[in-house]
């Protein structure tokens, strides 16, 4: 697959170590930067999402996606990943096609994105059958120069992940993503409602998130291994 993303805002929380272990496989392993874990809420505008081979369809291709992760590594080679606790979407299309080929969680969403000079205001509200409706709502901007992180900080910690790890039938699955290095910059953001982490009990709230922003970036996915 080709996919494009547009206008992210990483924000991430530190959470427990125990908190997080109680609700990731025990398959995969936690990974942590100086003994913290993190979660991050990402909203974010897909453009562009097509197999390789083939043009991209304005109404199928485009879409905004939230999600909620962390960060894992497989312990049978080190290998450093993300892993998705849900991922909501506004194209029901994507979200089926996801749930059944890479076996992700994502869910139906209804959501709008605006842009105000520098500000963008993202909204959304999961609609997805059986499952509460778990809204998100915030105001972000980027603050700073561009930047790419450097090796071994935390900016390349929370960013910088170039494959997903899931488990599926007691099985590690892999699914690679490249891209070149995440032009960064600093953000500012209003998060007014986040309830997008409410299933799993991860205080977003009492602490300041760690905030970065990144305007574009082309990648390149490959099927599960």
């Amino acid at each position: 697959m080709r996919q494009s993303w547009d206008k992210l805002l990483f924000a991430h929380w530190t959470v427990p170590f125990n908190k997080l272990r109680a609700v990731v496989p025990m398959e995969l392993e936690l990974d942590s930067y100086e003994g913290n874990c993190y979660v991050g809420v990402v909203p974010f505008t897909m453009r562009h999402v097509r197999p390789r081979i083939l043009p991209a369809v304005p109404w199928l291709s485009n879409f905004l996606e939230l999600n909620l992760r962390t960060y894992v590594k497989d312990p049978r080679n080190g290998q450093r990943g993300v892993y998705f606790f849900s991922l909501d979407a506004s194209n029901p299309v994507a979200v089926e096609v996801a749930c059944k080929v890479y076996h992700l969680p994502y869910f139906n969403a209804l959501m709008k994105s605006q842009q105000d000079g520098e500000w963008i205001h993202y909204q959304s509200v999961r609609l997805h059958e059986g499952e509460e409706q778990l809204k998100f709502k915030a105001s972000y901007r980027p603050v700073g120069d561009v930047y790419t992180s450097e090796v071994g900080s935390l900016d390349a910690f929370l960013t910088e992940r170039y494959c997903l790890l899931l488990v599926h039938k007691d099985v590690i699955r892999r699914g690679d993503i490249h891209h070149v290095r995440w032009p960064l910059q600093k953000a500012e953001a209003k998060i007014e409602i986040n309830e997008i982490a409410k299933k799993y009990a991860f205080d977003l709230q009492s602490s300041e998130p760690i905030l970065h922003y990144s305007h574009h970036i082309d990648t390149v996915e490959w099927p599960l291994g």
